[in-house]
């Protein structure tokens, strides 16, 4: 399986896309659908993990997933924002972190490599909501 890279150049030459991404961040824990060519075939493949990192850098864009595979064994790929092989992101949960980059995770091991998610309430989903709001006209 040969996995397809984009230079700078070529992600220029192609243009960035206005990608219709969810919003994610740092400890988000995102579910990434990314099509893979195998024997003629084309198939999506899920990768799910957090994410540990971002690296915003226009064109180059790119972010960083980081999952405990099989036998406890941990597995990080870098994602290209603006890669035409990536076809879905879901976010599955928010995380409560406070770094910028997550990478303290990949010393440790079992439990004390998770993230700590964010849990939120009726009364902070609202607020939320009524802050969206509140901006939303203002943007108008």
């Amino acid at each position: 399986m040969k996995a397809a890279f984009f230079t700078k150049e070529t992600v220029r030459s192609i243009g960035m896309l206005n990608r219709e991404l969810p919003k994610f961040g740092i400890g988000d824990t995102v579910v990434v659908s990314q099509s893979i060519k195998e024997a003629g075939k084309e198939r999506l493949q899920a990768f799910e993990g957090d994410v540990i990192a971002i690296h915003k850098k226009g064109a180059s864009s790119t972010f960083i997933v980081r999952k405990i595979g099989a036998h406890a064994v941990a597995v990080e790929r870098i994602f290209p924002f603006f890669s035409p092989l990536i076809k879905d992101i879901k976010v599955l949960g928010k995380g409560d972190v406070r770094r910028a980059k997550l990478y303290y995770l990949r010393k440790k091991v079992g439990k004390a490599a998770q993230v700590k998610k964010l849990v939120e309430t009726k009364a902070s989903i609202e607020k939320r909501k009524e802050a969206q709001a509140a901006s939303a006209p203002a943007a108008e």
